[in-house]
């Protein structure tokens, strides 16, 4: 059974940086594209960021240049570094896997001063 884990999450001020982290167990992981989305409340859940198992990445307009998606197949685990945090990027993080068609649970993140 496939299970993903996101970590990472919290409460911090505008222009703060956080590390998300999904931890991926039970998927051929390395073969497959991972992806970031995000859902704020009252709002349709939206792409953040994907990463394909070459290494490609994709963002959303509102993020590039800010967030940078990475990944380490051996230790199955896929990252969001999220630097200059604005209020508008407040929202539940989800780290998605394209292999098994799993969501995680979501992680929490607030900006706000």
């Amino acid at each position: 059974q496939v299970q993903l884990v996101e970590s990472g999450g919290g409460s911090v001020q505008p222009g703060e940086s956080l590390k998300l982290s999904c931890a991926v167990s039970g998927s051929d992981f390395s073969i497959y594209s991972v992806r970031w989305d995000r859902q704020a409340p009252g709002k349709q859940r939206e792409l953040v960021a994907y990463i394909m198992a070459n290494g490609n990445t994709k963002y959303a307009d509102s993020v590039e240049g800010r967030f940078a998606i990475s990944r380490d197949n051996a230790k199955k685990t896929v990252s969001l570094q999220m630097n200059s945090l604005k209020p508008e990027d407040t929202a539940v993080y989800y780290c998605f896997d394209y292999g098994s068609g799993s969501w995680g649970q979501g992680t929490q993140v607030t900006v706000s001063s």
